[in-house]
């Protein structure tokens, strides 16, 4: 019978092996499902697959630089105890170098990718690790970011890897300007890299929210504009990381940092492991400002 691509979809799924796999798998039990499921695990690629249920909201993030080319990418586990394991360290690195030199455009397309060009896929080497190591292990996230011979990179890890920020400064090759930007970024966490950034729908909505609490608050009409207009800076300190004071320098904003060093910053990448996903509740950024400040 013919295979569809929902079939081989259902069986990724409810194994997850790789789409290569499910083909054949169902190839050879003639579109069978649960027998294509048993071929899996009879070839050992779905041993992994009783995992493909757990909550995997452990993990490290880790970035990997090759020149003018970086990746930030997060991998997922079951238990903190995982993230010690030189095997799930090698993993990351693995995962990085491929993504750096591939520069895959998602982790669908990642995952299918033959490792470095040549060998086994991503997917099929995740699954390796899940079935000796004993947990389900996934591939998040990534973004790769390019720069010119002009620009630096500042990569930085908190906590071996809890949390990872890449950022991308212009106008300076000196790193530790990035690293001192990135270090910032984990430790704040700002949304928005200028005001330039943030969508007017946003603002507005934010002035009307002001707007609203000071006429609650029983101030006069004719000074609310000004006061909203007050708290909207404010409202930008919290999300937009050139207006923040600098983590190491309170007295100066980042931009002023950034900008004495005659570089500018282009973007940031910032992955928390776990964020979004059930997990234990734990305030790192917190815990960033104190290491900063050691």
């Amino acid at each position: 019978m013919a295979i569809t691509a929902q079939m081989v979809k259902e069986l990724r799924e409810k194994t997850g092996a790789g789409m290569m796999d499910c083909k054949k798998a169902l190839q050879e039990t003639d579109g069978n499902i649960d027998k294509a499921i048993d071929y899996l695990r009879e070839k050992g690629i779905a041993k992994a697959a009783k995992k493909a249920d757990r909550i995997a909201a452990e993990g490290l993030t880790h970035i990997e630089i090759d020149n003018n080319t970086a990746a930030i990418l997060e991998v997922n586990c079951e238990t903190d105890f995982v993230t010690k394991n030189d095997q799930f360290k090698n993993l990351l690195t693995q995962l990085g170098q491929h993504i750096v030199k591939e520069k895959p455009a998602n982790v669908e397309e990642a995952l299918e990718q033959k490792l470095n060009g040549e060998g086994e896929t991503l997917q099929t080497i995740i699954n390796t690790a899940v079935s000796t190591i004993g947990e389900k292990i996934s591939l998040r996230r990534f973004a790769v970011v390019e720069k010119t011979d002009n620009d630096a990179f500042g990569a930085y890890l908190h906590m071996g890897g809890r949390i990872g920020v890449l950022s991308l400064i212009e106008g300076t090759t000196d790193e530790q300007v990035g690293k001192d930007v990135s270090m910032h970024v984990a430790a704040v966490n700002p949304r928005y890299v200028s005001r330039d950034a943030v969508s007017e729908e946003e603002v507005n909505r934010e002035r009307e929210v002001l707007k609203t609490q000071a006429l609650n608050e029983g101030k006069p009409e004719n000074i609310v504009e000004k006061m909203v207009e007050g708290r909207l800076g404010k409202f930008f300190e919290e999300i937009v990381l050139l207006e923040q004071s600098f983590v190491k320098d309170p007295d100066q904003k980042v931009k002023k940092y950034v900008a004495d060093k005659g570089a500018t910053v282009k973007s940031f990448v910032r992955y928390e492991v776990g964020e979004g996903m059930e997990k234990r509740e734990e305030n790192f950024a917190d815990e960033v400002m104190s290491q900063i400040k050691k």
